[in-house]
C-alpha cells in the first residue's frame, strides 16, 4: 500500500507501469480497487495511478473536503506532491465528476479524459443511488460473480457523508457546461444497461464539440470494466493511443465502425 501525506490527510493510492502519467479516479461505490485490471492493461506505456477519494477505500475520512471542488483540490495537490505533470484521466461516475471539476480550474494540465457512466446533470442519477448505502448498492451494480463482489469490496469503507456532499456539489452546479468548450479531448463511455444513471439524449449527444464524443457499450451495466474487461481495455487503450486530437468524432472513425471494434 501506498500513500501520501497532504495537508495533514493520508491519501492512498497505488501506481503500476511507467510512462505518460494516466491518473484512474473511482465512483461512489468501491475504491481504486476495482482498476487494476485497467492499470495492468495500461502500464505498458504509461505511469498508471489509481487514488482513493476522501471518504472512500484507505484515505482519510474528512467531511470537510467531500464537495466536488474540494476532491479536485486533492488531485491537484497530488500532482503537484508527486512532480506529475500533463495527465491522462479516467473516471467512473463521481470520478468523472471531480475530473470535471479538476479540468475546470486547471485544463491546461489534462492531455485526454475518458468518462465512464457519467451522470451529466443530478437528475439523471437514479433515486437508489442516491439514497441505499453503498455495500447494497455493489450487488445491485454488479453481476455479484466473484471476482466483481471482490474488486467492490471496499464498498463496507465509503462513507456516506462522502456520497452525499458529492451529490449536493452536482444539484448546486451543472459541471459540463463549464468545460465543454474547453477543447480538451473527452471520451464518454457508458454501459447500455446501467440502472444507476440515465444516458443522455441523442439530442445532447449530437450537440457534443468535435472534440468530444460518445460511445455505449451494449451489453454491460455500471461497471463496464468488470462486466467485460477485455472490451473496455481495448477501447482505453486504443483511445491513449490516439494521438493529438482536434476532431475526436473524426479520430474514432465512423460510429457504427467502432462499435464492431468494441463488441
Amino acid at each position: 500500500m501506498s500513500a501520501i501525506i497532504l495537508d495533514g490527510a493520508m491519501v492512498h493510492y497505488e501506481a503500476l507501469g511507467r510512462g505518460r502519467p494516466i491518473i484512474f479516479l473511482h465512483g461512489w461505490v468501491g475504491s481504486w480497487r476495482y482498476w487494476i485490471n485497467a492499470m495492468q492493461a495500461t502500464s505498458t506505456s504509461f505511469r498508471a495511478y489509481a487514488l482513493d477519494l476522501f471518504g472512500f477505500g484507505d484515505t482519510s475520512r474528512e467531511p470537510m473536503h467531500y464537495s466536488l471542488d474540494k476532491q479536485a483540490d486533492l488531485l491537484n495537490r497530488f500532482l503537484e506532491e508527486m512532480g506529475i505533470g500533463k495527465v491522462a484521466i479516467v473516471g467512473h461516475d463521481l470520478g468523472a465528476l471531480v475530473g470535471f471539476s479538476f479540468l475546470k480550474r486547471w485544463h491546461g494540465s489534462v492531455e485526454r479524459m475518458m468518462v465512464v457512466n457519467c451522470p451529466m446533470e443530478y437528475e439523471a442519477i437514479t433515486a437508489r443511488m442516491r439514497t441505499a448505502p453503498a455495500t447494497e448498492l455493489a450487488e445491485w451494480l454488479t453481476s455479484r460473480n466473484s471476482e466483481s463482489m471482490a474488486a467492490l469490496a471496499d464498498a463496507s469503507k465509503v462513507d456516506p457523508k462522502a456520497v452525499a456532499a458529492s451529490l449536493e456539489s452536482l444539484q448546486a452546479d451543472n459541471l459540463f457546461p463549464s468545460v465543454r468548450n474547453l477543447g480538451v479531448p473527452c471520451l464518454f463511455v457508458y454501459g447500455s444497461n446501467t440502472p444507476a444513471v440515465t444516458l443522455p439524449s441523442q439530442e445532447r449527444v449530437d450537440s457534443l464539440p468535435m472534440h468530444m464524443h460518445q460511445i455505449n457499450l451494449e451489453g454491460v451495466g455500471h461497471f463496464p470494466m468488470l462486466d467485460n474487461p477485455q472490451q473496455f481495455n481495448r477501447l482505453l487503450t486504443d483511445f491513449l493511443a490516439l494521438p493529438p486530437i482536434t476532431n475526436l468524432s473524426e479520430e474514432l472513425q465512423l460510429k457504427e465502425e467502432w462499435k464492431r471494434r468494441v463488441r
